[in-house]
């Protein structure tokens, strides 16, 4: 969770510590750079934590202000210049000023609309991420982005039924296809689609 970032000027490492991370559950998942092991929050859930600036050699690094947000957005492969967010917030971390040699900043985002699940797909991606930017005015800006993995559970429902379909052609093919509930839960192998078909 670190990363050591800047252009045309003095670098800087930020490394994220999200709090209560030896209570919280984690799941790989793989990206088109590398498997990532990203920790697991419900929509309730508030994301708070730290965030640790070290800029290298001991240096100073101005800038026009620091600031933390928290994004959801979806993602399009085929298109990836065009991100859809469905939502944004921010948390201001400092004003304009200097940056000195090692800073911690802490931030929350109690309120975090988490309404849809992570999902990370061949053609399409889900993702909600913190993403820390020191900005500044003559050079690039220092930015550095931690993902987080969103399920949401939900009680089963309590009607199930079954879901029959009959296809055929008459007198000739009949065949039955009969599935054992209407409703499966995706995060469980246990909970496997299974059919039976008749001819």
């Amino acid at each position: 969770m670190k990363g050591l970032f800047g252009r045309f000027g003095t670098s800087c490492n930020v490394e994220f510590k999200i709090a209560d991370v030896e209570k919280r559950k984690t799941i790989e998942v793989q990206t088109d750079k590398a498997t990532q092991k990203l920790y697991i929050f419900t929509e309730a859930e508030p994301i708070r934590g730290k965030i640790l600036a070290k800029v290298s050699d001991g240096k100073k690094i101005e800038h026009q202000g620091i600031k933390v947000d928290f994004v959801g957005q979806i993602e399009l492969f085929y298109d990836r210049g065009n991100h859809y967010e469905f939502t944004s917030l921010t948390n201001e971390l400092a004003g304009p000023g200097e940056l000195g040699p090692e800073t911690t900043f802490e931030f929350d985002f109690s309120n975090a609309e988490k309404q849809y699940e992570s999902y990370n797909g061949i053609n399409v991606r889900l993702r909600y991420f913190l993403k820390f930017t020191i900005i500044r005015s003559l050079a690039t800006n220092i930015t550095k982005e931690q993902d987080i993995w969103v399920i949401n559970f939900q009680s089963p429902p309590e009607i199930n039924n079954s879901i029959k379909m009959e296809v055929g052609i008459e007198d000739c093919l009949h065949i039955e296809f009969e599935y054992g509930r209407s409703k499966y839960n995706h995060h469980f192998a246990k909970s496997c689609l299974s059919q039976r078909t008749r001819f």
